[in-house]
């Protein structure tokens, strides 16, 4: 059987995300409007800079996870193996009835698991190398939400894991797709970042892109003419995938199709060539054997850096063109959840695509004109939803554009 020919569909979807925990909690909050910024509640965040975040306040681990597993996770693990948990029970999957090597895990990470790190560097530094934990070997490391899920459900086929910022909720999932085109039976793919702790919410201060802005009401206006950065959150979605032929044979639901995927990388800075973010949308949509017209709506990555969202806008504009298609952002709503990003974008757009609804993009209440986009702003918009494109940016050049289709054969 050729795998390049078989449709990767998704069956299981996991969401955890600052303005609802769970899919149906996240979606509803979505559709209203609720935002889940706020200031960082964990600690004092009032002499940085940035004091505001996307965090997840309602998530107990204890209640997901074994009193065994906890000290040895990261929280972006803890919530990732959630997701997973609840990814797998919507696809009525039971991981233990299938072929171990049948099944893969490809996940992606903007920084590993700081917050744990964070801790254990504190007890070196304060009281010595003997009260550091054996399990930060490993759950710091980028790659353990991959290990770790692997680990639970018994999967040992084709793993991995994306370090491309924010771009790697998309690379995860085109990944992903690859393993299921060469007869990986179901692969557990996404994202879930977490790193709100001091060092982790330094480490990104360090970027230059984080808003100013302290009012959570007014903080991340992407194409907004006073954008000034974004706010960071943490969460994310993970999903399973599968190839066509394995879910029509167990009857399982079809939220939709990974019908296209392409990455590119931006040119070296000051070269005065075009960013690599309109190829990549391009490619996306050959791959996907669509036309730019057949796309019903955009989930843009919306950086919040004017400059940024003026080079999307221009990329979105040459290929569809000015206000030709609906644009949103979500993520104004959780902030960026760096790897865990896109992959939530993703699940977004699958649940618009069943519901026939797009989200709003908040905060957004003087759309600058070097932005031609046709933003849907404030409030939900009911429309029909059979194609969405989702796009990514990574911290370096990295581009991502994945095109979602509905089920085969499906209305």
């Amino acid at each position: 059987m050729s795998g390049h020919r078989t449709n990767t569909v998704v069956t299981g979807i996991g969401v955890i995300a600052p303005n609802g925990v769970g899919t149906e909690e996240f979606w509803t909050a979505t559709l209203k409007g609720v935002s889940g910024i706020d200031r960082i509640s964990r600690y004092d965040a009032s002499g940085y800079p940035s004091p505001l975040a996307g965090e997840v306040v309602d998530f107990d681990a204890a209640g997901h996870l074994s009193s065994r597993l906890l000290p040895q996770t990261d929280r972006m693990t803890q919530m990732a193996l959630a997701a997973s948990d609840w990814a797998l029970a919507d696809a009525a999957v039971d991981p233990a009835a299938l072929p171990e090597f049948g099944m893969g895990v490809v996940t992606a990470s903007a920084s590993g698991g700081f917050e744990f790190a964070q801790h254990e560097l504190q007890k070196l530094w304060s009281k010595g190398p003997e009260h550091v934990s054996a399990y930060q070997s490993f759950a710091w490391f980028y790659a353990v939400n991959t290990g770790q899920i692997s680990i639970r459900h018994g999967m040992r086929g084709p793993s991995g894991v994306l370090v491309t910022d924010q771009a790697g909720g998309l690379d995860a999932l085109g990944h992903a797709r690859r393993h299921v085109r060469r007869g990986t039976g179901l692969v557990v793919s996404g994202g879930v970042d977490a790193s709100l702790a001091p060092w982790g919410l330094v480490s990104q201060i360090t970027s230059g892109r984080l808003t100013r802005t302290t009012d959570p009401e007014r903080a991340y206006a992407p194409f907004d003419i006073s954008a000034d950065g974004h706010v960071p959150g943490e969460g994310g979605a993970i999903l399973v995938l599968e190839s066509e032929t394995s879910a029509r044979d167990r009857g399982a639901h079809i939220h939709g199709t990974i019908a296209g995927y392409a990455a590119t990388f931006d040119p070296a800075p000051g070269s005065g060539r075009e960013p690599g973010l309109r190829r990549a949308v391009e490619l996306a949509l050959a791959d996907a054997s669509v036309a730019a017209p057949d796309i019903d709506v955009v989930f843009a990555d919306a950086a919040g850096v004017r400059s940024l969202d003026r080079a999307e806008a221009e990329a979105l504009a040459a290929v569809f063109g000015p206000h030709a298609v609906p644009v949103t952002a979500p993520k104004t709503m959780t902030g960026r959840l760096y790897s865990g990003a896109a992959s939530l974008d993703v699940a977004t757009a699958l649940l618009a695509m069943r519901d026939g609804v797009v989200p709003p993009t908040l905060r957004v209440p003087d759309p600058a004109p070097d932005c031609p986009i046709a933003l849907v702003r404030d409030t939900a918009r009911e429309m029909t939803v059979r194609t969405a494109l989702v796009l990514a940016r990574g911290h370096g050049g990295f581009n991502a554009a994945v095109v979602l289709g509905p089920a085969p054969g499906g209305d």
